[in-house]
């Protein structure tokens, strides 16, 4: 993981090196992204700038890319985990120039369309690939959005991708996502979806049983290929169901090494894994449970509610953000990547997307029928590149450590996602028993986890901290924003306007970031019941006069829930 910076469409009598200089300066806002090592490429029609973070090949591997003919220069942030299956089955030579499992992008993009190659791709990834000979720009990102990535133009009409908002805020007025799924060709001007999958349409699944089997396999299938590493990993483990099942998986692969076929030694055998929270927080007390069940060298840290609050500021321009959810779990993500990367650690396995593939939020304790439970989870998976996959991505990079989601691999959810929904539904079961979030994930994996761990309810992981995390940064916004201010946030901003003083207060600090309309038009709004997609505050009637996106707002469902 990395990050890329580039600007396509140069002109003749543009001033390159001042456009160099201009560029390196701008991409070295998302250094933190790539410390270990920068490569700029310019020719006349573009300028790449890579700022590398190396996991895979550290030794070679820099980027941007060069074909051997120097024809082609690819920057990519992210990783390409089928990468060794792709060049064995490359239909044409392709003299490699490094050990990069990116560099497999130029070689299928010399002998097959976009459309084709990209859906052959099983990572996660933003990259934009140069061809000099024919001036052609080719920018795409994974099918959910687990790589973040932006573009616009500058004043001039120059194309600009960055990794992140922060190098584009000041020259592009038109700063916005670039879409998951997506590719775009400067060729004709077109930009495409290439990620599109059967399993969206609830009609197309309805009727196909789950097969608890095929389901485990192709999830140990998932956390095996995310494995591909040269440097030292972890695991992140909240004591939660999804963070341990992954370091589950982990440990029994962590003492071979997959680059070579698993025939060798790990170079770091012992797995170690990470949790936080304020002192006596449900999360560090579970984790520390399955930590001991698997066998892992845990690291549980606590932080202190002061602490968080002062790191609130560098989350949101980190994070880039001002959406409540996302804040109040990425400050103790961002304190945990510190610690992480304090301990030499690069790389870690994360366990973001099994509620959104399998229903795992309170509130689909409310969904209706199988057909509104299956749409929500697709609307919740088109929204994971503005929440979680944001999160998590944003919040470990701060300080150059690579999260990993296994269960949002791509052949894993095309195994996960084709179940009918019938089969995740949660709430009141046969002769009134309630039948738990993510029964059929618990029951894929029965023996690999303690009870305790693998039938732990639901916690949001800004709840899982410690309850005190959210109480806390309600009553300092309440503290900050007078009523007075709240009742002009509409007019304020404009453009979705906070609806509590804690949405209005991370929205002030984001303005000082990122001031521009098109900066705030890159968050999304609308009301949410505990994570939910609008859309589903109709399941309840009193959702609607409740709506929070903690966990706990789900009264009757969660054990803890809010009054």
């Amino acid at each position: 993981m990395c990050s890329i910076f580039g600007i396509f469409g140069l002109q003749a009598g543009d001033d390159l090196p001042a456009l160099r200089r201009h560029a390196l300066d701008l991409s070295q806002r998302q250094r933190h992204r790539g410390p270990d090592w920068s490569g700029v490429y310019v020719d006349a029609g573009a300028i790449l700038v890579h700022e590398r973070l190396a996991i895979v090949d550290p030794a070679g591997g820099s980027q941007p890319l060069l074909s051997e003919d120097g024809q082609l220069a690819l920057a990519v942030n992210g990783e390409i985990y089928n990468h060794a299956e792709l060049k064995a089955e490359l239909a044409q030579p392709y003299a490699f120039q490094t050990g990069s499992d990116c560099e497999v992008i130029n070689a299928l993009y010399r002998q097959d369309s976009p459309a084709s190659f990209l859906n052959r791709l099983n990572g996660i990834f933003a990259f934009a690939l140069w061809d000099r000979d024919q001036q052609r720009v080719l920018i795409a990102r994974d099918p959910i959005g687990v790589v973040p990535l932006y573009w616009g133009h500058d004043k001039d009409g120059r194309l600009v991708v960055a990794s992140e908002l922060k190098s584009l805020v000041d020259i592009c007025a038109d700063a916005a996502q670039f879409p998951p799924g997506h590719w775009y060709d400067s060729a004709t001007d077109t930009l495409t979806r290439y990620y599109q999958r059967p399993w969206r349409d609830y009609d197309a699944v309805e009727g196909v049983e789950a097969d608890r089997v095929e389901l485990r396999d192709a999830f140990e299938r998932a956390v095996h290929r995310q494995l591909m590493t040269d440097v030292p990993y972890g695991v992140l483990l909240s004591g939660g169901l999804d963070s341990s099942l992954v370091a589950a998986v982990a440990a029994r692969y962590a003492r071979h090494r997959i680059e070579d076929g698993d025939q060798s030694e790990a170079w770091w055998p012992r797995l170690h894994s990470f949790a936080i929270g304020l002192k006596g927080s449900p999360d560090l007390a579970a984790a520390a449970i399955a930590g001991e069940a698997l066998g892992t060298v845990h690291h549980g840290f606590e932080y202190t509610f002061e602490e968080g609050l002062d790191a609130l500021p560098e989350v949101i321009r980190h994070v880039e953000t001002y959406d409540v959810t996302t804040i109040r779990a990425s400050t103790p993500m961002f304190l945990l990547a510190r610690r992480i990367k304090a301990m030499g650690v690069k790389m870690v396995l994360s366990g973001e997307g099994s509620d959104e593939i399998f229903g795992g939020y309170l509130y689909f304790h409310k969904a209706p029928n199988a057909r509104e439970f299956h749409e929500e989870l697709v609307r919740k998976l088109d929204a994971l590149n503005n929440y979680d996959c944001l999160r998590a991505n944003k919040s470990m990079m701060a300080w150059g450590v690579e999260p990993r989601v296994p269960f949002l691999d791509r052949e894993f959810l095309d195994v996960a996602m084709r179940i009918d929904a019938r089969h995740k539904m949660v709430g009141q079961g046969p002769q009134g028993a309630r039948r738990i979030e993510k029964a059929l994930l618990r029951e894929a994996f029965e023996g690999y986890l303690p009870e305790s761990i693998l039938w732990r309810q639901k916690e949001q992981f800004s709840d899982g901290v410690g309850y005190g995390w959210i109480d806390g940064l309600k009553a300092h916004a309440e503290a900050q924003i007078s009523d007075r201010v709240m009742a002009a946030a509409d007019k304020r901003f404009v453009h979705n306007p906070p609806q509590t003083k804690e949405a209005y207060y991370y929205r002030h600090v984001f303005e000082q970031y990122f001031p521009t309309q098109a900066a705030a038009e890159t968050v999304p709004g609308g009301k949410s019941i505990a994570c939910s997609s609008p859309a589903a505050i109709a399941w309840d009637a009193s959702f609607a006069s409740m709506a929070d996106p903690s966990g706990r707002a789900v009264a009757g469902v969660h054990e803890q829930a809010l009054a």
